[in-house]
């Protein structure tokens, strides 16, 4: 038997390029004609795209979460749940982009505790897609001033 001193190959966890929201502009989209969930640790905006995959940005911004170094481990920690959570993505009807704002409690929060959030906030829009609900369209939405 002949050992290798090579160490395995290593398969990257990261989320692709393709499944991240990565502009500005794509960001505004979601915001303007989304659907907002809000949660203890985060808040969530939805739209639908027409896209095989779901997409995620993450924000962590200084008002909530403070220095570099915590508003980095934030949007880590964040994109860590949505995918891990990808099982349960893929139970949705729909595919959709994702923005995930971090709030201060979320640096806080144990694992379990983060995961148990976002899952609830999948459940909410499933629910919302059984009911019918067209809030995630992704049309232009009329604002009266």
């Amino acid at each position: 038997m002949v050992s290798s001193n090579q160490a395995p190959d290593k398969i990257s966890q990261a989320l692709p390029k393709q499944r991240r929201l990565r502009a500005r502009r794509e960001f505004q989209r979601v915001y303007a004609q989304g659907q907002r969930y809000d949660g203890r640790l985060l808040a969530a905006f939805l739209r639908r795209n027409e896209l095989a995959e779901h997409r995620v940005g993450v924000t962590a911004s200084t008002k909530a979460i403070g220095k570099s170094v915590d508003r980095n481990r934030a949007k880590r920690l964040l994109r860590e749940v949505f995918r891990r959570c990808a099982a349960e993505l893929m139970s949705l009807q729909q595919k959709y982009d994702w923005v995930l704002n971090a709030k201060r409690t979320l640096m806080a929060a144990d694992e379990e505790l983060r995961f148990r959030e976002f899952r609830n906030i999948i459940d909410q829009v499933a629910q919302a897609e059984r009911r019918g609900e067209d809030y995630f369209r992704g049309a232009t939405v009329e604002r009266e001033l």
